[in-house]
């Protein structure tokens, strides 16, 4: 369907439920949203029309600016009668989607996450550089517990907290892969990445039901005053959050210096 069949659907759109003038309103403000078809472009007119039908009994003007004002809106698909849960939330994402280009003004930009502050994803050299400095513990033990502090930071996304409390028969083959079962305030099985299996199942073995990152508290500090937090992110990269870089080089030289880990 080309922008002219969806142009003259939205000019004749006039339904029955909605007043005239609310169907007027609906068809001069979801041009400006320019729905890509004519499934898209109904969902608009309908949306619109809805919201400017119960404005409009309200006593309220039927311009853009006044209905497509967040808090109108919003008072719309809490407050309207006669809409189930999966209607109203519909009906929020559509008129939300006009309002972010009909008003632009009145719907200002998301803040961005913490992760979308994230400093440049960590390359493969340096994830193998931590890797090779795990390998030049002096003892096996000391080797196992630092590639399991890497493998689950790095293949997991485990942070500080999270990482106090796994155990060795915290790790497991599922579904074709490796999870981790995550203890604590925040419980939750994450996937490991395939380049970790193998270094971190061989940890896992070594710990068996000990934590397996070392330790005999699960309250320890040490994991938390010196780990850096590392996110994995699309396609596999490993980042860590803005601040944290300097931790990672207290890790490092931390495993370099022959420090317990």
């Amino acid at each position: 369907m080309t922008s002219g069949d969806v142009a003259a659907y939205i000019g004749g759109w006039r339904p029955s439920p909605v007043s005239p003038q609310a169907a007027a309103f609906a068809r001069q403000v979801v041009p400006a949203a320019a729905p890509g078809d004519r499934e898209r472009a109904k969902n608009l007119l309908r949306a619109a029309g809805k919201l400017a039908d119960y404005a409009l009994g309200l006593g309220l003007d039927a311009v853009p600016e006044v209905l497509l004002h967040p808090p109108a809106a919003e008072r719309f698909t809490r407050c309207a009668p006669g809409l189930s849960g999966v209607a109203r939330r519909t009906l929020r994402t559509n008129l939300r989607f006009i309002g972010r280009r009909v008003v632009p003004h009145l719907y200002p930009a998301d803040a961005p996450l913490p992760r979308e502050r994230a400093k440049a994803p960590y390359s493969p050299t340096q994830i193998a550089g931590y890797l090779a400095l795990a390998d030049a513990q002096p003892t096996a033990a000391r080797r196992m517990r630092a590639a399991a502090l890497v493998c689950l930071g790095a293949g997991a996304g485990l942070i500080r907290g999270d990482l106090r409390e796994v155990r060795g028969s915290d790790v497991a083959c599922r579904s074709g892969g490796v999870v981790v079962q995550v203890r604590g305030r925040r419980a939750r099985v994450v996937p490991v990445l395939a380049r970790y299996h193998a270094r971190l199942l061989a940890a896992a073995r070594f710990a068996g039901n000990a934590l397996i990152c070392g330790g005999a508290d699960p309250g320890r500090r040490n994991l938390t005053n010196c780990y850096p937090p590392l996110v994995v992110g699309a396609g596999g990269q490993v980042r860590a959050t803005d601040g944290e870089r300097g931790r990672v080089r207290c890790a490092a030289r931390s495993l370099s210096a022959g420090a317990s880990v």
